[in-house]
């Protein structure tokens, strides 16, 4: 079904035949699969030159040859997803077992929650935080820093999100649309009282979930949101990223980086971004910075600098392992984020996202005129209060403009039995006491600023008030 004005996800690449695409991806299974015994016997003679009981092990030429074969095994390995490793955190100064457990789940993501094993009610409020982790070629464990910083404060639930290559055709496709689905599906099943963290890619389709929710007067949305480095307006300080998209468009990217799985993968034959190509662009950005760092591994392993080395070794088996993107929510989020940058509404029109009717949303993509009473209607509304900024500056300036016009619209859509009680209510006050002109004059400023609510960040807890810092603040 068409989706607005773009016509919904652009088409796949399959409509050329299967063999139009797919070779990329063949024929890297093929060079890993041919290099499959030379890591064996790289793994292996690296265990015999670093071996205490081999002499060679104490002379240079054993260390070199030990740290040319776990150089060239590390270049050549395929990096599965690696392990979160939390297993405690430490609550009110005591040491409490957490407890990885999966409460939903879809073809394409899981909802995992970090449940803290408490001997005791903890005294101080634990509000729970969804965490929106990036679905952007790495695997959430990027997060876990993240997480192991909020536990021993919240109550923790995050995305995973799935490789696209695990995932059998017959569950179906995957666009933006689902993407937002999603989150509102998840939001639902915590059943409101939740706070949400989009940490950069997501910031756009949470900006549209919770745009949504508030529309329909959802009773589930977030009582805060936290938009973390999204590019809801890429036209702020631009990147090579942008640069690039804008440039060649969703259709150079269709023609040249989405490739059919191979076989034998449980997703063979889906339409993907695969995760080889989006780490050579990763690499590619920083190349000399990649050397650099895996000279000073060779030298830190003839050295003997074991903790230096097992630093390199922690950082690259994350950086390294990726995750492939079904292509239908690549070649969306490009063309609708980064080519025609419709998330912040471009072209002098405000839009919001929705998700199809056959998906269980509304089906539109829905585009209103730039008057205040059409801009992102009721996104940022009496639950919605927070928007936090980080990494590109500027760019959540968009996202901010919107909810500064939700607010004027909010003020002026006000029923005029309201504004009419609010009058009579100052009138009241005139003839009760005709003589307070001063007093009446602040009566009358405090129910003016009543009527124009501001963004004021929400409390961690209900009933825990937080004082409004100015940065926070938007008129």
């Amino acid at each position: 079904m068409a989706i607005g004005e773009f016509g919904g996800a652009p088409a796949a690449a399959g409509d050329n035949g299967p063999m139009y695409a797919a070779p990329a991806y063949w024929l890297y299974e093929m060079s890993q699969a041919a290099l499959n015994p030379s890591r064996a016997f790289a793994d292996a003679a690296r265990l015999f030159y670093r071996n205490p009981a081999n002499p060679l092990s104490y002379t240079a030429f054993g260390k070199t040859m030990a740290a040319s074969l776990e150089l060239f095994e590390r270049s050549t390995r395929r990096y599965g997803k690696p392990e979160w490793n939390i297993s405690s955190t430490v609550v009110g100064g005591e040491h409490v077992p957490v407890h990885i457990s999966t409460l939903w789940q879809r073809p394409f993501c899981r909802l995992l929650h970090f449940e803290r094993a408490f001997e005791h009610a903890p005294r101080r409020p634990q509000p729970r935080l969804l965490i929106v982790a990036p679905m952007s070629g790495h695997y959430p464990t990027l997060l876990r820093g993240t997480v192991e910083g909020f536990l021993p404060n919240h109550d923790v639930f995050l995305t995973e999100w799935v490789d696209a290559r695990m995932v059998p055709v017959s569950e179906g496709r995957f666009d933006l649309d689902d993407y937002i689905d999603y989150l509102i599906s998840i939001l639902h099943l915590l059943g409101g009282d939740v706070h949400i963290l989009a940490v950069c890619q997501p910031s756009v389709p949470v900006l549209a979930a919770v745009a949504r929710m508030e529309t329909e007067n959802d009773p589930y949305v977030p009582d805060s949101m936290v938009l973390m480095g999204g590019p809801i307006d890429t036209r702020v300080n631009p990147t090579a990223v942008n640069v690039l998209a804008e440039r060649r468009g969703a259709d150079w990217f269709r023609r040249n980086v989405i490739t059919k799985v191979p076989f034998p993968n449980p997703g063979f034959m889906r339409d993907v971004y695969p995760g080889f190509l989006q780490l050579h662009g990763f690499v590619s950005m920083n190349l000399d910075r990649h050397i650099e760092a895996h000279r000073k591994l060779f030298l830190h392993l003839v050295q003997g600098d074991g903790d230096s080395a097992q630093k390199h070794r922690e950082f690259y088996d994350e950086y390294l392992a990726v995750m492939d993107l079904a292509a239908e929510f690549y070649l969306q989020t490009v063309e609708t984020v980064f080519a025609r940058r419709l998330a912040h509404g471009g072209r002098g029109e405000r839009r919001y996202f929705r998700g199809r009717s056959d998906r269980g949303g509304a089906s539109a993509l829905r585009q209103h005129p730039i008057e205040p009473q059409g801009a992102l209607a009721a996104a940022g509304g009496g639950s919605l209060r927070r928007i936090q900024r980080v990494a590109v500056p500027g760019r959540d300036r968009a996202a901010r403009r919107r909810l500064r016009a939700l607010e004027q619209c909010r003020a002026r859509a006000q029923p005029r039995q309201a504004r009419a009680q609010a009058r009579g209510r100052v009138g009241n006050v005139q003839r009760r006491d005709a003589g307070g002109a001063d007093r009446l004059g602040q009566r009358g400023q405090r129910i003016g600023r009543l009527q124009r609510p501001m963004l004021r960040p929400a409390p961690s807890s209900p009933g825990t008030p937080i004082k409004p810092r100015p940065a926070e603040v938007f008129p």
